[in-house]
């Protein structure tokens, strides 16, 4: 059994808060303090670094530009950023290292220089290591948030055993996301309270189909006139082409006949449960979605969820039980599903509950944090063992 008290640092280059920041901020939330005290490395500061200091925990900034996936392992890990991690985890007294993908090269030699044991969960379908990455990788442990993931970080053939890299799901807080009244958001939208309402859960990212909700809210509008659909997110990574991305969305909708005083883009919500208590259905448009965090979130609150079997939905969304799982840019198809929930209360109510108990079952922050604590266990017991040692660099 580890000793009281680790200090772990979880290191990210992203400051937003997407899924995966929300995840980390999860995870962390849930981790005994009596046991760990969660530090932050990010290259700025941020909404993810405001949240995480508002829990009392310490956050470090050391500017870094993040790890591009064509990285070179022998010069990325010898970088002098890799010295300012170094004395940040001997002057900290750093006992682990969680570490996300752009930030693992420099955090994996300091972590190499200074004996301190390291993991990183990859997050990312796209990040396929490159030949001359794969010994690199393979040094690593690796944690991987579903089993799309998995599959698309090691390719085929997969460059190392399946096995070797365990799949541990996002853990939902069922007391933060539960059925709620969402009269609040309805009434200052100005929308009905008996409407039908629509919503998505996304930042603007082209991957996200915006555009793909907006063809289905017009063919549901078109059904229903009285239906209004919600769209939560924002470019959350200060990313030009997602900017421009919102930009041209919403100038898209404010030029929709259809659309125009239906379709409601309110942004970043700290409270984006909120939006869930006031939808009827949630749409997940996604090209592609490594996980889904919105989907386990509506669910959670005892929303049906009509979304792209692309990735992580499928296995998190039991179709015709908890929802309707559809081929990535069916419009069609997405439509004819939010219409049938639309039209059917007491399907709707059925599939929320089972929703529901489904997510408390397989999705909850206990089995994340208790899978994360067993991965902790191990590295910081056998921390001088060939698995849990960072690669010799």
């Amino acid at each position: 059994m580890i000793s009281p008290m680790k200090r772990i640092l979880f290191s990210t280059w992203y400051t937003g808060l997407g899924g995966g920041e929300t995840d980390l901020l999860t995870l962390a939330q849930s981790l005994p303090s009596e046991r760990y005290t969660p530090h932050l490395m990010l290259p700025r500061a941020g909404k993810l670094s405001e949240r995480w200091q508002a829990s009392g925990w310490p956050v470090h900034i050391v500017p870094f530009r993040g790890a591009t996936t064509l990285f070179y392992p022998p010069v990325w890990t010898r970088l002098p950023v890799v010295g300012r991690i170094a004395r940040l985890l001997r002057d900290q007294h750093i006992d682990l290292i969680h570490a996300d993908y752009h930030s693992l090269p420099f955090v994996a030699g300091a972590a190499a220089r200074v004996g301190v044991p390291l993991v990183w969960t990859v997050h990312g379908w796209w990040f396929r290591p490159w030949p001359w990455q794969r010994d690199f990788f393979r040094a690593l442990p690796t944690v991987a948030r579903s089993h799309s993931i998995r599959a698309g970080f090691l390719g085929k053939p997969p460059f190392m055993p399946p096995e070797r890299i365990p799949v541990i799901y996002s853990g939902i807080d069922t007391q933060r996301f539960q059925p709620g009244d969402g009269s609040a958001l309805r009434q200052a939208l100005k929308i009905a309270p008996d409407a039908p309402v629509v919503a998505m859960i996304a930042r603007f990212q082209r991957v996200k189909g915006h555009d793909v909700f907006q063809d289905v809210a017009r063919q549901v509008a078109l059904q229903i006139p009285e239906a209004r659909f919600i769209v939560a997110g924002e470019d959350a990574f200060g990313v030009a082409a997602d900017a421009k991305l919102r930009d041209a969305t919403l100038q898209a909708a404010a030029n929709d006949s259809i659309l125009r005083d239906r379709l409601h883009y309110i942004g970043f919500r700290h409270d984006v449960e909120a939006v869930y208590h006031a939808a009827d259905v949630v749409v997940c448009a996604s090209h592609f979605e490594s996980l889904g965090i919105a989907n386990l979130e509506a669910m959670a609150c005892g929303v049906p969820v009509v979304s792209t079997n692309a990735g992580g939905p499928s296995e998190t969304v039991l179709d015709g039980e908890t929802g309707y799982l559809v081929p990535p840019r069916d419009v069609t198809t997405l439509a004819l599903y939010t219409l049938l929930l639309l039209r059917d209360p007491a399907l709707r109510a059925q599939m929320g509950q089972a929703a529901r108990r489904h997510v408390a079952e397989r999705f909850s922050v206990a089995a994340m944090r208790a899978a994360y604590e067993r991965a902790f266990e191990r590295l910081l017991t056998d921390a001088s063992s060939s698995v849990s040692q960072p690669p010799a660099l």
